[in-house]
């Protein structure tokens, strides 16, 4: 049997259970298209086409680019000028 996790909201009082699935994605090494578009607020075509252009960056480098995922710490670094998880 999975272990599972509860997350007690104190806000709304309400306890939420919290998937297995859920909980990997709060902690996904990569973006994907979806988290690019809530990330910048901008529609699917805009992200797919700046997930292409880093991946091209990627892959100029000699990285292998999965295509349509970027990996978040080269995403901070772009955006944020460095990694959030380093500070």
């Amino acid at each position: 049997m999975k272990s599972q996790k509860w997350i007690i909201v104190e806000n709304i009082k309400r306890v939420t259970k919290v998937t297995g699935k859920e909980d990997a994605m709060r902690t996904n090494y990569m973006m994907t298209v979806d988290d690019v578009m809530e990330e910048l607020g901008v529609k699917r075509s805009k992200a797919y086409s700046i997930l292409k252009q880093l991946n091209d960056e990627l892959a100029k480098e000699g990285y292998v680019a999965v295509r349509g995922k970027i990996p978040r710490p080269y995403w901070e670094t772009k955006f944020y000028g460095c990694s959030q998880r380093a500070v």
